[in-house]
């Protein structure tokens, strides 16, 4: 018998385990958990990275150095041969019109050009980040540039904003009377 010869009826379920029936079942007295330890517990949930008490991956793994992940921008990038594709001589390229075209996902990201294929079209370009060639190659077909200003980033996520110092206050000088004496 091949697993596709098997009807829906008869392969469709598989049938529900019967624990705690008595030793003639397979599943009786400690119905399928072993003898003692938390798996034997009401309650018990095991984690998804639980390895059985022994030192867990994450807690393995060496960690050192820095990691720019927190603070890297991350960009949509879009090549000049899908330009040539999608738009008409003439058109304004922005983040908005490359969401309407479906090139980009959603307009949250920056954009950025880069100069593979060939442009033909005169194109208003506006993104965040261009290659020297795109900007070459949108130059010499008779478009424009523009860069955009990214959004400065202002912190991290869930961490608090720290106030600034204020500078300390300069103190006035005071010169000592030594002609009192």
């Amino acid at each position: 018998m091949m697993i596709h010869e098997i009807t829906s009826k008869v392969g469709r379920y598989k049938a529900r385990r019967r624990i705690g029936r008595g030793p003639g079942s397979g599943h009786g007295k400690t119905s399928g958990r072993g003898h003692k330890g938390a798996g034997s517990r009401s309650g018990n949930k095991r984690r998804a990275y639980f390895e059985g008490g022994q030192m867990s991956w994450v807690r393995r793994m060496p960690k050192r150095g820095f990691t720019n992940a927190q603070f890297r921008t991350e960009y949509h990038v879009v090549n000049l041969k899908s330009l040539e594709d999608r738009f008409a001589d003439g058109d304004a390229v922005t983040a908005e019109t490359l969401s309407k075209v479906g090139l980009i996902r959603d307009t949250k990201k920056p954009v950025k050009v880069l100069g593979e294929g060939d442009l033909t079209k005169k194109l208003d370009v506006t993104a965040a980040k261009l290659s020297k060639s795109a900007e070459a190659k949108i130059k010499a077909a008779g478009g424009s540039v523009t860069v955009v200003e990214k959004k400065k980033w202002t912190r991290v996520p869930g961490k608090p904003v720290k106030a600034a110092k204020p500078a300390p206050e300069p103190q006035p000088e005071t010169q000592s009377d030594s002609s009192e004496e």
